[in-house]
């Protein structure tokens, strides 16, 4: 659902879930169902276009929510949504107004899928991603040779993404979904996440100096890394001048499943629900080592941790080292990543997964990322958090993404 301030005399929402529907032998299955909620205004002229993306599905009762933020006084409209009613829909290319379905390997996080279309469709009123055993040839690209050859990936699975179709600045997303697989199998990496405009996912030659940075300052020292920089006179693709600019990355829930022993450095288990902010240029020097905590002085510190879940600092992932030659060329990311404990219910059932996110105004400054699920808050991070490496709480046009992925890594 993304919906937009409401005045005072209007109504607010009722909570909805998706039943869910039992996955195939063989096979995983993601279950979706889609609404979200932005505070961005909508003019009496543009109600027509707006209705375009609210699903005549969504009832009515359905179409305002209130923030679940303590400090949020305030009532959002609807402005999208997808309740995936309709059987037999089509997500390839060029078939489906809000959504499409990419047909490509994935080069990214040691990937051992390929993505295709038809992995994805609708049935009994949700989106099931489809996950299986089967064999793609395809034709890579060495990036240091610069030859193409010949390669193959034994896994197939489906990502669907709303890039250059619809955005939100800010707002409420909340996603009901079903997790494949089981609690305890491992391999895995099902997703939830918004992405910045100005980079498509897995199409690395678009997100090459442009992921996750959140960034509107002037330093030289990155300036060549960050391809829309608040250095330029002249920016690219007709972008103002002296602005800088990027694809930040908001995970929603990246979900990993397997055995429940003891993990290093933190009281989470497996299975567990990341949710992060990604974000650029990141902290050079002094990095906390991965699958340690952080020495003090050494990471950003503030943010805020749920107590009804069970919730801790990710100490696994701190963000990568995008390198390139020459080396001026290589930066660095951070993500400022949580865990959440989940079970054995959040694979059998649908949850819902919702974030609350204020964007930083045009300076940079305030602004915030807030986490639940179901209903439940579990992780928030406040401009004032990020001041370790003058990041912002994005302002950018963001698209959402959801997928199940395959790697070795996971």
């Amino acid at each position: 659902m993304v919906s937009r301030p409401l005045l005072p005399s209007e109504p607010p929402p009722s909570a909805r879930h998706v039943h869910p529907a039992a996955a195939a032998r063989h096979r995983t299955i993601f279950h979706v169902g889609v609404r979200a909620a932005t505070i961005l205004s909508i003019s009496t002229s543009l109600l027509s276009v707006r209705a375009g993306w609210v699903d005549p599905d969504t009832a009515s009762k359905y179409r305002t929510t209130v923030p679940l933020a303590r400090d949020d006084d305030r009532s959002y409209e609807i402005v999208f949504s997808d309740e995936f009613e309709k059987d037999g829909r089509f997500f390839g290319d060029g078939f489906d107004p809000r959504w499409t379905a990419i047909d490509k390997n994935d080069y990214t996080n040691g990937a051992l899928h390929y993505y295709k279309a038809q992995n994805a469709g609708t049935s009994e009123g949700l989106l099931r991603i489809r996950t299986e055993q089967k064999v793609n040839h395809y034709r890579a690209f060495n990036e240091t040779t610069k030859k193409f050859y010949s390669a193959k990936k034994n896994y197939q699975s489906a990502m669907l993404q709303g890039w250059n179709k619809f955005c939100i600045t800010g707002g409420i997303v909340e996603i009901s979904a079903r997790l494949p697989g089981r609690s305890f199998s491992g391999g895995l990496w099902p997703a939830l996440w918004l992405l910045g405009n100005l980079a498509r996912g897995t199409y690395v030659g678009s997100s090459n100096f442009m992921w996750p940075y959140s960034y509107n300052k002037c330093d030289r020292s990155i300036q060549v890394s960050q391809e829309v920089s608040s250095c330029n006179r002249w920016n690219h693709y007709g972008l103002h001048p002296y602005q800088g600019r990027g694809a930040p990355e908001i995970d929603i829930i990246e979900v990993m499943a397997g055995t429940p022993e003891a993990l290093p450095h933190t009281v989470i288990t497996k299975p567990y629900a990341s949710t992060s902010l990604q974000v650029a240029p990141g902290k050079k020097q002094e990095r906390p080592v991965m699958g340690h905590r952080p020495l003090n002085g050494t990471w950003y510190k503030g943010m805020d941790y749920g107590s009804r879940m069970k919730t801790d600092l990710n100490p696994f992932f701190y963000g990568v080292t995008l390198e390139h030659d020459p080396k001026v060329y290589t930066y660095q990311s951070d993500a400022i990543s949580a865990n959440t404990q989940l079970d054995e219910t959040h694979f059998d059932r649908q949850h819902v997964y919702r974030i609350e996110w204020e964007p930083a105004d045009s300076d940079g400054v305030g602004g915030y990322v807030k986490w639940f699920i179901d209903g439940d808050f579990v992780y928030g991070i406040d401009g004032d958090n990020l001041a370790l490496t003058d990041t912002m709480i994005p302002n950018e046009p963001m698209y959402l993404l959801l997928n199940t992925a395959m790697s070795k890594t996971w």
